[in-house]
């Protein structure tokens, strides 16, 4: 999978060319706007929606301020139930680790539940570096894979592609990956499903080997908790004879009580659902029911750096149900690749910036990779707010200095000048007004071109409105 986004260009240079792809639009707006009416739906439910999502909020701050406790609780419940806990500061040193214990096994291949952790490591490719075979059993992330594309999206990897591309993705690569797809294959849901479920199969059953993430662990007893809609998270955390989980320490929760307030919100704010079909909790290992041999990495890779940070780190209490994605004009228009990271969209506009530091073009830009509407924060059921964050991380960005931020800084103290001498304001809108007929549709230089090129300078009065008013109220 060509996944690395290692040296993708700026979001304004990615997203300036996936606007330009209408079937991309397309695929995208019918996508989110059919997810989130859906969604609306299903929170509108709830009277007590708003409580919910202040109880989600409230717990994830607390379990974030004292997360160093409930880690160490974590581990000791785990290694009691017959687990083996792993800590990985980064995400070199998790894929060293899933790599060994994978190769020690003896196996050439694993089977991989859905999970971002994964994917933020780019564990599939270090696997690969060793000779070992990852299988993506997700519905959506076998297309990605199939296709060597990169997920577009947290809950819908493949949503920028429509039924007849993944026809002819399925009808081109499953041969080479295992089991052909049918003769014959047509668009039709059903078919697609059907293909994908005899391709897997046979990768279910032959697995010793499952790789999985986690949507949260309970503290209290070690158990880690798994949800889906289709299934194949079932069979990847029950079948294999190892289980190796890589969960980020901020999955965490305290108590059994504290999950029930996300069982409520995950699902309607992700898939609509009252609840998710399947609902996996394993808790060790247990003789005779599941995995013989259980390992659990705990990721920080950049995490403890957004902990510290007390506007950024509300970022941490993300559950990835993608809602916040589905609202966004700015994603809808320039879909998940543009962001180059595996978390899209406005979590990934101020999760990824502080996972991986702004030193990168890439990164440096996403805070600017959103219109601040708030369509996000209104949406998301821990009460992220995003705007707030997003707008805090470009105060960082623009400390950092660069051409562009030094010449705002220079515009900025200019005009603080000028405001502050009225003779000089007024001799200025003289001018302007006097050469209006000269002025550009367009303003030079990158970053103010950048700026212009989806805006219209204002038309320049014929005079300045000073002189109109002593002309006309004097």
């Amino acid at each position: 999978m060509s996944g690395t986004f290692v040296g993708m260009p700026s979001f304004p240079k990615a997203a300036h060319e996936a606007v330009r792809n209408e079937t991309l639009r397309g695929n995208l707006r019918h996508a989110t706007h059919t997810i989130r009416d859906k969604r609306a739906v299903a929170v509108a439910e709830l009277a007590d929606w708003a409580r919910l999502r202040e109880a989600g909020k409230q717990i994830k701050d607390r379990t974030l301020r004292h997360l160093d406790r409930y880690l160490v609780q974590v581990e000791e419940a785990v290694t009691t139930a017959g687990g083996t806990v792993h800590w990985a500061a980064d995400a070199d040193e998790a894929n060293r680790i899933v790599t060994d214990l994978v190769k020690a096994t003896g196996e050439r291949e694993v089977v991989k539940v859905k999970s971002m952790a994964t994917q933020e490591i780019g564990l599939n490719e270090a696997l690969e570096a060793e000779g070992i075979r990852a299988y993506e059993t997700d519905l959506a992330e076998l297309i990605v894979q199939l296709g060597e594309d990169r997920p577009s999206h947290i809950l819908v990897p493949a949503i920028h592609r429509n039924r007849g591309e993944i026809r002819e993705i399925f009808a081109r690569e499953m041969g080479a990956w295992g089991r052909p797809a049918p003769e014959g294959l047509t668009d039709s849901p059903a078919e697609l499903a059907e293909a994908a479920r005899l391709h897997l199969r046979e990768k279910f059953l032959r697995a010793k080997v499952g790789v999985s993430g986690a949507n949260f662990m309970v503290a209290e007893t070690g158990t880690l908790v798994v949800v889906e809609s289709e299934g194949n998270g079932r069979m990847c955390l029950t079948l294999p004879e190892t289980l190796i989980s890589v969960v980020g320490i901020e999955k965490v929760v305290p108590t059994w009580r504290d999950l029930e307030v996300f069982l409520q919100t995950l699902p309607r704010s992700s898939t609509a659902e009252r609840m998710n079909p399947y609902t996996s909790m394993w808790t060790g290992t247990r003789d005779g029911d599941g995995p013989k041999v259980f390992h659990l990495v705990l990721l920080d890779n950049g995490r403890t750096d957004a902990l510290a940070d007390e506007v950024g780190r509300q970022a941490l209490r993300c559950i990835r149900c993608s809602a916040c994605l589905n609202v966004c004009p700015v994603y809808e228009r320039a879909g998940g690749h543009a962001y180059g990271s595996v978390y899209p969209g406005p979590i990934g506009a101020i999760l990824t910036p502080q996972l991986r530091g702004t030193g990168s073009e890439i990164d440096a830009s996403l805070p600017y990779a959103s219109s601040l509407c708030g369509a996000c924060y209104e949406v998301c059921p821990v009460a992220i707010d995003i705007p707030e964050v997003l707008v805090h991380l470009r105060e960082k960005v623009a400390g950092q200095g660069g051409a562009g931020h030094r010449l705002e800084k220079a515009a900025v103290r200019a005009a603080g000048w000028v405001l502050d001498h009225p003779a000089a304001l007024a001799a200025g809108e003289r001018l302007a007004s006097t050469t209006r007929k000269l002025h550009p549709k367009r303003l030079p230089g990158p970053g103010a071109r950048q700026w212009s090129e989806s805006r219209d300078l204002p038309e320049m009065p014929a005079e300045p409105f000073r002189d109109w008013w002593k002309k006309n109220r004097s």
